[in-house]
């Protein structure tokens, strides 16, 4: 099934196109990228990406929130329906209650290696605004470097709790590690939360150059709630669409890749700076070899840089195959996932970006 050649002859057409104009394109992929990858938003807490998303789209469109918070831009009419989904959340932890000694007891909020946020800078997020804390560092006695820690703590430096709840800390307030989007040589960038907020920045881009005027059927575009604890914004809203029964869902995720010094080459191996992915197998789907072979002739018409490959997690696209939905979940190749320091190639971005548009317009 494994288009190679197919995927090979687009990725050789599409990284030959460059100069000024994809400078250009890379530039406003950075901006948009920057703005939602600044933004908090913790699983369960999508509120500030929210606006931000909102306010990055195009002005004709006319996004609505349902009642899981996720976030829907519909474009065209009749059918059939195409959904793309890509989510707000980002990992992150919340307060399950405050010690005496004015220390935040904290659970994690999604799936990572807890040893990279240890003794690390901290932000608390809460209802009057955001107060800087420090992770603790794990407990000395008995404690090994090369063992992952127990439960972390978040330390505001206030010694007592009666002085961590004047300022305005309380049990249920979220708390991440400070981040920004930090450009690196050529047209790389490195930063937290790029999962997946460069879904979402994919989505706004190629709803910046459709026309809506033109597309022959129905897309719907989702920016979905809380993936990173159990897909439950895309749950809700695989349930309230199975009355339209989309003809497919495109997740636009991460493609946890082993491009990186130290990985084994033989698995996910899909190069950064190549283009966007397909994801023919992880571990919540499988593609329809079909669909993928499809994809990949399309994106080699509109020599559009893709490859496809094997990679591990899940994706929303899942939620929708129990009501007889084909999952085809496309992305970008990432490194370092779910850690402080991720790395994903602008170039990749705006494949993904392109991809996404050509298939709401011809497919």
């Amino acid at each position: 099934m494994i288009c190679r050649a197919a995927a090979v002859a687009c990725l050789a057409g599409g990284l030959a196109r460059g100069g000024g104009a994809q400078e250009a394109r890379i530039g406003e992929a950075r901006s948009v990228l920057t703005q939602l990858v600044e933004s908090y938003g913790v699983a369960g807490r999508e509120g500030p990406v929210r606006e931000t998303v909102i306010r990055l789209l195009p002005d004709w469109a006319n996004p609505t929130i349902d009642s899981a918070g996720n976030v829907h831009v519909r474009v065209g009419r009749g059918a059939p329906l195409v959904v793309f989904i890509a989510h707000m959340d980002e990992i992150g932890f919340e307060v399950t209650a405050i010690r005496d000694d004015g220390q935040l007891e904290l659970r994690s909020r999604g799936g990572f290696m807890p040893s990279l946020f240890e003794a690390e800078p901290a932000l608390v997020h809460t209802a009057a605004g955001v107060v800087p804390a420090v992770f603790a560092l794990r407990d000395s006695v008995g404690a090994s470097p090369r063992r992952a820690p127990g439960a972390l703590r978040a330390d505001p430096g206030t010694g007592g709790r009666a002085a961590s709840e004047a300022l305005g800390l309380r049990v249920g307030d979220t708390v991440t590690m400070p981040k920004q989007l930090v450009p690196l040589a050529g047209s790389r960038a490195t930063g937290r939360s790029l999962d997946d907020r460069v879904g979402c920045a994919a989505q706004i881009l190629a709803l910046r150059r459709l026309d809506p005027r033109q597309l022959r059927h129905s897309v719907l575009f989702i920016f979905s709630t809380r993936e990173e604890i159990g897909l439950e914004g895309a749950r809700y809203a695989a349930a309230q669409l199975a009355g339209e029964r989309p003809v497919r869902v495109h997740a636009l995720d991460t493609f946890v890749s082993a491009d990186a010094p130290l990985e084994i080459k033989t698995y996910a191996n899909a190069p950064l700076g190549r283009g966007a992915v397909v994801r023919a197998v992880d571990n919540s789907s499988v593609s329809p070899p079909a669909l993928v072979d499809s994809l990949v002739a399309l994106a080699r018409a509109r020599r559009i840089p893709l490859q496809v490959g094997t990679t591990s997690g899940g994706n929303d696209g899942s939620a929708f195959t129990r009501y007889g939905v084909p999952d085809l979940p496309i992305g970008w190749p990432l490194r370092y996932s779910h850690s402080p320091a991720e790395v994903l190639d602008l170039r990749d971005l705006v494949a993904l970006a392109d991809l996404t548009q050509a298939i709401a317009e011809r497919w």
